[in-house]
């Protein structure tokens, strides 16, 4: 029986939990486990940093289009019902840089006062 974890990316954000097994029955069922979950985290997976896309989205080039094709959805409800939103909907733009851990600036050492 596994139990379920809650895990956090390295700025601190909640995924979803994953249940993680208590133990792998082999190295081929760790092996396997471990396929599904990089199967689901960079296939399915919608990630906040990258505007809800995926990163195999965004890796492979097709986020671009997945946008405009939201971007077509958003108009579509907002035309059919646009008492439901305060202001016309448009998808998340996707940011230019993506870190996973962002590197810190180089700074020069403070010059020490004798």
């Amino acid at each position: 029986m596994g139990h379920h974890q809650t895990a956090r990316t390295g700025q601190g954000r909640l995924v979803p939990p994953v249940c993680f097994p208590d133990r792998f029955g082999s190295l081929q069922h760790a092996r396997d486990w471990c396929d599904g979950l990089l199967t689901y985290y960079n296939h399915e997976h919608r990630h906040s940093a990258i505007s809800l896309h995926t990163p195999a989205s965004v890796h492979f080039g097709t986020a671009d289009l997945v946008r405009e094709q939201r971007a077509v959805t958003l108009a579509q409800a907002y035309a059919a019902h646009p008492e439901r939103f305060g202001r016309r909907p448009q998808p998340p733009k996707l940011p230019t840089t993506v870190w996973i851990n962002e590197p810190q600036p180089e700074t020069e050492p403070q010059k020490q006062n004798s």
